[in-house]
């Protein structure tokens, strides 16, 4: 086992996860009190300009983190239409048509669509265990959708646009995972210009009615935080461990979502709301009680991101040695050796 290699490799991932997690379950409860009497577009614009202004404040230098590249805009483009446009404009349009309680939980199956997605497109390891966890988060899930279905169609349509929203981030996260080694202020502020343009055209082409300006500052605050931050700290979990596990993670936002918007006056909450919530969390706790290491072989691999050279993966030199985290293209010779590891950029091997 290399010196510096960690007894708990996704500790690291998993708390900037918890992180992303905190600011966008608090930002859904927001949203629906603040988003009263806007416009779906209107309302997605307002939080991703907020988003926005985030990722131009916390770029870094161009030796600290890896900048975006041409080839990357493509990708960009489709994060922006998945994650930025459809998914907020789906939440936004179903918080309006359903409890926000129940919204907030049924957001936990994010993590169903980012586990089974990384796992066919970047074949994270998907043990026992973790099948387990995505299964008791389905299970959740379906009791929610019974729990709506009962209060009426209106309820169900609201819940149904939510689980839209679920799915569609789903992809932005999987599509995201490619760019988590890029510097993550650069990834943040081009997801969400890209998505507040867009949406700001379809509030105007939709006629939707402008916001007052206390109801726009506080959407764009909730932005800032929820959407900005938030997406800074997942994409730093998954440069850590991995879409699949950060996901699951990210999967604690709904029950600190559902717990505000109880705190907010939300009644709304039943026995299957319960029940639900008790299945999802379950599945949760389960998959962060994965452990995985073996020996493994890395093959050789040019790339760039921030790195460090403590962490037993980056033997080249420098002259002079930099101290701390920074960024360059270098070259890894190949390697076997034993540690407990995660889903990164270093671990992808076959299993």
């Amino acid at each position: 086992m290399p010196r510096s290699a960690p007894s708990l490799p996704a500790l690291r991932g998993g708390m900037f996860a918890l992180l992303a997690a905190a600011l966008f379950g608090v930002s859904t409860p927001l949203v629906q009190q603040f988003g009263v009497g806007l416009g779906a577009f209107s309302t997605a614009a307002l939080l991703y300009a907020g988003a926005a202004a985030v990722g131009l404040l916390s770029r870094q230098r161009i030796h600290r983190e890896a900048r975006l590249q041409r080839a990357d805009m493509p990708r960009l483009l489709a994060m922006a239409g998945f994650g930025a446009v459809i998914g907020p404009v789906a939440l936004a349009w179903g918080l309006q048509n359903t409890s926000g309680t129940s919204a907030s939980l049924m957001l936990t199956l994010e993590a169903l669509f980012t586990a089974v997605l990384a796992w066919r497109l970047y074949r994270e390891t998907m043990d026992g265990r973790v099948w387990a966890a995505m299964a008791l988060l389905l299970a959740g899930g379906m009791v929610l959708v019974l729990d709506q279905g009962r209060a009426g169609g209106a309820q169900l349509m609201g819940l149904l646009a939510v689980l839209l929203a679920t799915a569609a981030w789903g992809v932005d996260n999987t599509l995201s995972r490619a760019l988590a080694e890029r510097d993550p202020g650069q990834v943040v502020m081009a997801k969400a210009l890209l998505g507040a343009t867009a949406t700001s055209l379809l509030s105007v082409l939709f006629g939707e009615p402008l916001p007052s300006a206390g109801a726009a500052l506080a959407l764009l605050a909730i932005g800032a935080t929820g959407y900005g931050l938030s997406l800074r700290f997942y994409l730093l979990a998954q440069r850590a461990f991995g879409a699949a596990r950060t996901g699951s993670v990210f999967a604690f936002a709904p029950f600190i979502g559902a717990a505000l918007a109880v705190a907010l006056g939300d009644r709304s909450a039943s026995g299957l709301m319960v029940l639900g919530s008790g299945l999802m969390l379950a599945g949760v706790v389960l998959h962060l009680a994965e452990s995985h290491g073996h020996e493994h072989e890395h093959e050789a691999l040019a790339h760039e991101h921030a790195h460090r050279h403590d962490d037993g993966h980056h033997n080249h030199v420098h002259d002079p040695m930099p101290a701390g985290g920074h960024s360059h293209p270098h070259w890894h010779e190949p390697l076997r050796h034993g540690h407990a590891h995660v889903p990164d950029a270093h671990h992808a091997h076959r299993h």
